[in-house]
């Protein structure tokens, strides 16, 4: 795909990058990183894009299918990869029904119109194609820490979090097939490495004693197909029903008068 460039002002600035190379982030990016190799490479087709919020690193790189296509506004501090194209998360320069698999990796929660960008996703993938959306959860600690530090206006805590079932709710309405969701990093955002090391048993025991408060959710959902059947109209049968304003019965009954 040649690389261009389209005008736009991002809703994010450049301390996402810092963030995510941050110690709480790496933490973050590597507990994703992890589940995201368990799905992309089930996901097959021939054209998979990756949008995210200024991450440095190719999320995509365990997928199966080879033409990989990464969007989104390079870093001050550089990328791992440049990206191929620059635009709005909304109007994505992207042929209708071309894409295989869509992955968005922290966009919705920092996007001005969340559902605009479901439907442009909607519009790029194929029938039956897949989209895989990672994101912060509300109901979590980090939730809590979104609370406290918002007023801050910083990476990550100034997006709005989507819940997850808000989220399935308006990909119904949009026609998808939720494949599966899971929630993840149950650990609080602290800065210090070594105490996020000492937490990392609270990984193994969230998922089974409070699923509910993972900091983060990964959910594939799959474009539908609607399948239009004709059906043929008996009109002849139709105009003699109007006209004589009867009811034709669905069953004929012979009766013999003489029994």
């Amino acid at each position: 795909m040649e690389r261009f460039e389209t005008s736009t002002q991002s809703h994010l600035s450049g301390k996402s990058d810092n963030w995510f190379q941050s110690e709480p982030g790496e933490s973050l990016l590597e507990a994703e990183k992890l589940r995201l190799s368990r799905i992309l490479p089930d996901l097959f087709g021939y054209h998979i894009l990756q949008l995210s919020t200024n991450t440095p690193d190719n999320l995509i790189v365990s997928s199966r299918i080879r033409h990989k296509i990464l969007a989104g506004i390079p870093s001050v501090s550089g990328m791992g990869k440049m990206p191929d194209f620059i635009c709005h998360n909304s109007a994505l320069p992207v042929a209708t029904d071309s894409l295989d698999v869509v992955l968005l990796h922290h966009v919705l929660e920092f996007e001005p119109s969340p559902h605009q960008v479901l439907r442009e996703i909607e519009r790029i993938l194929i029938g039956e194609g897949h989209i895989v959306i990672v994101g912060f959860s509300p109901w979590s600690l980090w939730g809590i820490w979104r609370l406290i530090y918002a007023w801050a206006e910083r990476f990550p805590w100034k997006g709005h979090y989507l819940s997850l079932s808000r989220l399935k709710d308006w990909l119904t309405l949009l026609d998808f097939e939720i494949i599966s969701t899971e929630k993840f990093y149950f650990r609080p955002p602290f800065k210090n490495s070594k105490l996020i090391s000492r937490l990392n048993f609270i990984e193994h025991i969230g998922k089974y004693c409070w699923p509910f408060w993972g900091g983060v959710y990964l959910l594939v959902a799959k474009k539908r197909v609607t399948s239009m059947t004709p059906i043929k109209l008996q009109w002849q049968l139709r105009r003699r029903m109007i006209a004589s304003g009867l009811i034709e019965p669905n069953a004929r009954i012979n009766l013999n008068e003489d029994e």
